[in-house]
């Protein structure tokens, strides 16, 4: 992995850009967070990217998932493997995490689309790539410390290097989560809110290709009404560039 690939979006947070996904890396001293953590196949990667910015993969405290899509989920299993890494979901997402059920793009959507410009090599990349490989995570818990309540995230911070705050998503997957780093201005939007995709035609804030909607547009365009509050202007996607602007702009961008 080029170092250009790994960004120093803001003081000890950084985004790298894998060759179809992102992941962040939080950094608190000699720990980190790892946000999400790519393909099955990116998982040399991720470990790669941890020691250009001069760390090493057991100074992992913890990763924390978006959601629970294979090309969030790929150094998950590894990491607990290797490292006894916890991994962290939303309370909604952890049944999806354990595959009790399956919200993602199924092969035969994916064949309806394969016409489509820019598809077919997209394809072929993923499935290089690990996308069709069971990433289910038998270990996969709810954030420390969150409870039941109807937002089905922790209150405030949590106790992880970088403090991270969840924030409900709700969306892209039933328990999707964005997560607020408020001391400096910063909003992981996952997959709820992205600057760029491969099989987009454009760039700048909007929801993914129509052929990954689990849920209608009205409600993937609610689940950002969490982010419009939020005081923060960078935005760290899980597929795209970073974003430099008001999230709440980011939003309006979106749903236009």
């Amino acid at each position: 992995m080029s170092d250009n690939r790994v960004v120093e979006a803001a003081e000890n947070v950084f985004l790298v850009r894998g060759s179809a996904v992102n992941w962040i890396l939080l950094r608190d001293g000699t720990d980190l967070t790892l946000v999400d953590s790519g393909y099955p196949g990116d998982l040399n990667d991720v470990e790669e990217s941890i020691r250009s910015i001069g760390r090493r993969p057991e100074d992992v405290q913890a990763i924390l998932v978006t959601h629970a899509h294979v090309d969030h989920l790929g150094a998950v299993n590894p990491f607990h493997t290797r490292y006894g890494t916890p991994a962290y979901f939303d309370p909604t997402e952890v049944a999806h995490a354990h595959r009790d059920y399956l919200e993602q793009l199924a092969p035969p959507t994916l064949l309806k689309n394969i016409w489509r410009p820019r598809v077919l090599p997209w394809a072929v990349h993923i499935l290089r790539n690990g996308a069709t490989q069971d990433v289910a995570a038998p270990h996969a818990q709810a954030f420390p410390g969150a409870g039941a309540g109807a937002a089905g995230a922790a209150a405030g911070a949590l106790d992880l290097p970088g403090a991270p705050v969840p924030v409900p998503t709700h969306g892209h997957t039933s328990g999707h989560t964005a997560f607020h780093l408020p001391a400096v201005g910063a909003v992981i939007t996952g997959d709820a809110l992205v600057t760029g995709h491969p099989l987009s035609p454009t760039t700048g804030p909007q929801l993914l290709p129509a052929m990954f909607a689990h849920a209608s547009r009205a409600e993937l365009l609610s689940a950002l009404t969490p982010l419009e509050a939020l005081d923060a202007d960078l935005l760290l996607p899980g597929h795209g560039p970073l974003h430099h602007g008001p999230i709440a702009d980011a939003v309006v961008t979106a749903r236009s």
